[in-house]
């Protein structure tokens, strides 16, 4: 990964992330159609609505092709939300994972945020380990009928205060 960019996102990146984010999961999890809209409408929102100073996304490259993307998003004034965080199954194991959640996590502190938050299932096994292993703590976990599958919701926080980040 010697040619590995993380840029910001930009509105051009939209349909990009929505179809990678709905393909990637009706093939790896079985996930209905309702999946890509709900990624669609997140996206939609934030390239209306989104604060720069506050909020941001970002989209890893290599020779000129998306590999990933990761989001900060405000939740309330203390608390930033991570949404979409992605890897392309081929770039996944090589530590971008890492990357883009320190990108992430660095901005969020670095503007302000005193916690953050994501949503996520316990079938992504990688990204709740690499969240366990950043210090991350799972809050809450419970059974749901989603996208047309059973799955466990997982809520993670994080507390810029109580960590010391690497």
């Amino acid at each position: 990964m010697e040619d590995l960019q993380i840029r910001r996102f930009n509105a051009s990146d939209t349909d990009w992330v929505v179809t990678q984010h709905g393909t990637h999961y009706a093939k790896a999890e079985g996930f209905d159609d309702t999946f890509g809209p709900l990624v669609a409408s997140i996206l939609a929102d934030f390239n209306a609505h989104h604060d720069s100073q506050i909020e941001r996304g970002w989209v890893a490259e290599e020779d000129g092709q998306r590999l990933g993307t990761i989001f900060c998003v405000r939740l309330n004034d203390t608390t930033a939300k991570l949404r979409l965080f992605f890897l392309k199954p081929g770039a996944r194991g090589k530590g971008l994972g890492q990357k883009l959640l320190s990108e992430c996590m660095g901005f969020a502190q670095s503007v302000g945020y005193q916690n953050m938050q994501l949503w996520t299932h316990e079938s992504h096994t990688a990204a709740c380990a690499l969240y366990a292993r950043t210090g991350w703590d799972l809050v809450d976990s419970r059974p749901v009928h989603s996208f047309g599958c059973d799955l466990v919701e997982q809520t993670w926080v994080f507390r810029f205060g109580s960590h010391l980040q690497s």
